[in-house]
């Protein structure tokens, strides 16, 4: 299962979606953005007054199941994180001035009310324009190699600015617009100040700013990280023979891999499973290519009718990346839907369904794709499963954190 698992939408998912349906319609409290805090320190919500400062630290409260060790080695060291540092990032990234007309943020497309993605099947920026790919959620994307669903960044504070300048997304003109919008801002000058000393406000403080404030969104503590840990009675009985099946009859495991060194139910690799193009239009993209003035425009082909079909290949030219897109992780799936790399299925149980058939047919479908004969109560097992996978602290953050807005245009 190489591309993503939306919500499903059978009757044992009903209190969830309830749940979130009455957040949506009523929400008492804004939520701060609780599921990662400094020892001593809360990365809060963007509309609630700053915290007291705490002492500085760069340790934070790594969730059950995930390695703290892991957490260290996937921090850059020449991005190391502080609370002021965390906390600028925080700032700009729900700052819907990053955007040329001032309408959206990052937070607007990953918002924390539907576990950092938007409840949408493509992707709308700017002006209302909309894209062509699902948003993802970044729930534990720092332990990722490369970003986006065809993998063109290679570190979070390159992915950081790939949004920020697409015509799809934020659309700020250029570079140096970017800088200046950030430095018109008598606060931001003065955090940056206190946070890169000498560095001052350039694309490189920008973007490590953003990423190390998303170096603190963790998802763990799940019901699953719990019968991992030894709590037998964690899950239910229906969820222990999903398990099984993931990692035997179903083989979910071999893309969608899972050890406790890495926890995170993806591969972090690219496949074709069949959700992509025909046959006739990959051979039409694959020519024109070339040609194209967008081949050396990854972000905006991305967007792109067409080859955005390509996936991965727009970015390798490698025959077998025609098609392919990354594995998602599986943690909090259940909060996510839709999903696949286009929005295209909408409940867990349509894509446990498109697997046990074996995908679509095409040339470049990946060899693991086949049908898996499992019968009803096996995909309801599955199913069930993967809602053992949602965080505790996810979960209390969807159901009371207020939903972003869309800002009116200026």
């Amino acid at each position: 299962m190489a591309q993503g698992f939306p919500g499903s939408r059978n009757p044992d998912c009903n209190a969830i979606e309830m749940r979130l349906a009455r957040r949506k319609i009523v929400s008492l409290f804004l939520c701060g953005l609780t599921i990662c805090s400094f020892r001593g320190y809360t990365v809060c919500n963007p509309s609630l007054p700053s915290a007291k400062p705490a002492p500085k630290t760069t340790s934070i409260k790594v969730p059950s199941g995930i390695s703290e060790s892991l957490w260290r080695l996937r921090t850059p060291p020449d991005n190391p994180l502080s609370p002021e540092k965390v906390e600028l990032g925080r700032a700009l990234f729900f700052d819907k001035r990053l955007s040329s007309d001032g309408t959206v943020s990052c937070g607007l497309c990953h918002d924390p009310a539907f576990a950092f993605t938007d409840a949408n099947r493509l992707a709308t920026g700017v002006r209302d324009r909309k894209g062509t790919r699902n948003t993802p959620t970044i729930l534990n994307a720092m332990f990722s190699e490369r970003f986006f669903w065809d993998g063109r960044a290679a570190s979070l504070e390159e992915q950081v600015l790939h949004p920020i300048s697409s015509p799809f997304e934020m659309g700020m003109e250029s570079k140096q617009h970017l800088i200046d919008r950030v430095s018109s801002i008598t606060e931001y000058r003065r955090q940056f100040k206190r946070v890169f000393k000498t560095e001052g406000i350039t694309l490189e403080t920008i973007a490590k700013a953003i990423a190390a404030y998303e170096r603190t969104i963790l998802s763990g503590n799940s019901a699953f990280d719990l019968f991992i840990a030894g709590n037998q009675s964690a899950i239910s009985e229906t969820q222990r023979r999903g398990w099984e099946l993931f990692k035997g009859k179903a083989r979910c495991i071999e893309c969608h891999t899972y050890s406790q060194s890495t926890p995170f139910f993806t591969d972090f690799k690219f496949h074709n499973t069949g959700i992509a193009a025909t046959d006739s239009l990959f051979a039409v993209l694959i020519e024109n290519l070339p040609r194209s003035s967008l081949a050396k425009r990854p972000t905006i082909m991305a967007h792109s009718d067409g080859f955005s079909e390509l996936g991965r290949y727009a970015i390798t030219y490698q025959l077998n990346d025609i098609g392919a897109f990354k594995t998602p992780t599986l943690r909090d799936v259940e909060l996510t839907s839709p999903f696949m790399h286009n929005g295209s299925l909408g409940t867990l149980l349509d894509v446990v369904n498109f697997y046990n058939r074996g995908g679509n047919a095409n040339p470049y479908l990946d060899e693991r794709m086949r049908p898996l004969g499992l019968a009803d109560g096996e995909v309801n097992d599955l199913v069930e499963f993967m809602r053992s996978l949602t965080s505790k602290d996810v979960l209390k953050q969807c159901q009371t954190a207020k939903p972003q807005k869309r800002a009116a245009r200026s």
